[in-house]
């Protein structure tokens, strides 16, 4: 398992949080839209003053490679999200910072929702125990019971 760190989000964070939101490539695998700097800042800031939601700075060799979060959507549903920089993707990162955040965070069923021409985070999820909720023509939904 890849040796990562799971720390709270700093504000000093949120510039190369930024930025990864921005990487092109990360964009298309998440079809997940970039922000502009000012809404990503509003974004962040009620993210970061919500005590009901439970946001992570991955770290990796003491760079951030990225962010996982937590966050209710809806009336009952609990969602998990992450976010990896392009620079770390491909050595496990993403497997190991949720499969730490799972154990932090025990709120359970966890719902997750995944561009289907993403294979590689179908496989993060299902390597955490997530299963197939529902298929779509563009997402796919999965859920963590346990």
């Amino acid at each position: 398992m890849t040796k990562i760190i799971l720390r709270p989000v700093l504000e000093t964070d949120l510039k190369i949080l930024f930025e990864q939101q921005l990487e092109r490539e990360a964009v298309a695998m998440s079809a997940y839209p970039s922000k502009d700097s000012g809404e990503f800042m509003r974004h962040w800031d009620g993210i970061l003053k919500n005590k009901d939601i439970t946001s992570r700075t991955i770290m990796y060799k003491d760079k951030i490679a990225g962010h996982i979060i937590c966050w209710k959507e809806g009336k009952f549903e609990q969602r998990v999200g992450y976010w990896i920089g392009k620079q770390f993707w491909g050595r496990g990162i993403a497997a190991s910072a949720l499969m730490e955040f799972l154990q932090q965070v025990k709120i359970r069923p966890l719902y997750a929702q995944v561009a289907n021409h993403n294979p590689a985070s179908k496989r993060v999820l299902e390597k955490n125990g997530f299963t197939v909720l529902d298929e779509g023509t563009k997402i796919t939904v999965y859920k963590l019971n346990a």
